[in-house]
């Protein structure tokens, strides 16, 4: 892409905004109230805000390689804690995609470098089901459940949060499991079961 192009472009965007209300960027600049936090993967093709039609100032957004949710990142939790605790967020969603290269690259055996210890998260997940995993034998089909189960158990490290486990007793917050269907632009909730896991992992992880 051109970055002359870039600057032209943003010209154009102001014009549209301006064209919609003279006040677009003075109402922009009077802060955020985001209802939603999203934690996407840092995809090109995955845009989180366009493919809900959420405008700006709807969505809180956190994007990294294959949607990670992992408790010594402090990039991550500080998002969390910041979107949960300061904004008051009511909805936590974790959104993974068909297509994934993180979840994809973790399936391979190949030495990657600083991505190890990033992707051994991912192969966490396959170690965890990997009873499930393993009588898939489609590739394809196995790729795409390592996908929704990795979404899975990073809503479970959510859980395992103190921020959300407080909103959650106090104000009810609730956490998603996503996934988007890059083939189709269909997303699909894999109604992950808020309370159940909530209640299974409480001896563990409950804290106060």
């Amino acid at each position: 892409m051109n970055l002359d192009k870039v600057f032209e472009n943003n010209k154009n965007w102001i014009k549209d905004k301006l064209a919609l209300s003279n006040d677009y960027f003075e109402e922009l600049g009077k802060g955020q109230t985001p209802e939603l936090l999203y934690i996407g993967c840092s995809d090109s093709r995955v845009t989180a805000e366009e493919l809900m039609g959420a405008k700006p100032g709807e969505v809180f957004v956190h994007r990294n390689i294959a949607n990670m949710v992992i408790s010594i990142d402090l990039n991550a939790m500080s998002v969390v804690n910041y979107a949960v605790d300061h904004l008051k967020v009511q909805h936590v969603i974790v959104c993974g995609h068909y297509e994934c290269g993180g979840v994809k690259a973790a399936m391979q055996s190949a030495d990657l470098g600083i991505l190890n210890p990033w992707l051994r998260n991912i192969r966490d997940v396959y170690r965890i089901h990997s009873k499930e995993l393993n009588e898939i034998k489609d590739e394809a089909k196995k790729y795409n459940r390592l996908v929704e189960l990795n979404v899975q158990e990073q809503c479970v490290n959510l859980i395992k949060t103190a921020a959300v486990q407080k909103a959650s007793r106090e104000r009810g917050l609730k956490v998603h499991g996503w996934v988007f269907d890059i083939h189709t632009g269909n997303l699909i909730d894999l109604k992950i079961d808020f309370d159940s896991i909530l209640k299974n992992i409480m001896e563990i992880y409950h804290l106060d």
